[in-house]
C-alpha cells in the first residue's frame, strides 16, 4: 500500500496575481512555481496550487489548522482589509476560527486552532 504525503487544494482564480499575493503576502507562503498558467505556493509542509478559473466554477472551501490563531490574526488583520473576513471567534465544536474569502476566487478559507480544554 502507499503512504499519503499531502493533499493540496487546487484553487481556480479569476486573477492569479491577486490570489498569489494573498497567499504570499498575507499568509507567508513562498512560490515554488509561478507562471501565468499555473502556480504552486508552499509553507511548511503545505502546498496550494492556483490555476486560471473557468467561467462556471462552484464554491470551494478549505480548512487550514494553525498553532497560534490569535498571533496569526494579529499579523494579518491589517492585510485583509477590504476582503470579506470574520475575525476570530470560538465554535461549539472546540475550534477558534477566522474566515477569509480568498481574493479573486470563489473560495472560503477557514483558519482554525483547537481550543485547549
Amino acid at each position: 500500500m502507499y503512504r499519503a504525503l499531502f493533499l493540496s487544494p487546487m484553487i481556480p482564480s479569476f486573477n492569479m496575481t491577486e490570489t498569489a499575493r494573498f497567499f504570499r503576502d498575507v499568509l507567508g507562503f513562498a512560490a515554488v512555481m509561478d507562471t501565468p498558467a499555473y502556480a504552486i505556493y508552499k509553507k511548511d509542509n503545505l502546498t496550494i496550487h492556483i490555476l486560471p478559473a473557468g467561467k462556471d466554477i462552484g464554491q470551494m472551501e478549505f480548512y487550514l489548522e494553525v498553532d497560534d490563531l490569535d498571533g496569526l490574526w494579529a499579523s494579518i488583520q491589517n492585510k485583509v482589509q477590504g476582503l470579506k473576513v470574520r475575525a476570530p471567534f470560538d465554535r461549539d465544536y472546540g475550534m477558534r476560527e477566522v474566515h477569509i474569502e480568498v481574493p479573486q476566487t470563489n473560495t472560503l478559507l477557514f483558519v482554525g486552532q483547537e481550543i485547549e480544554k
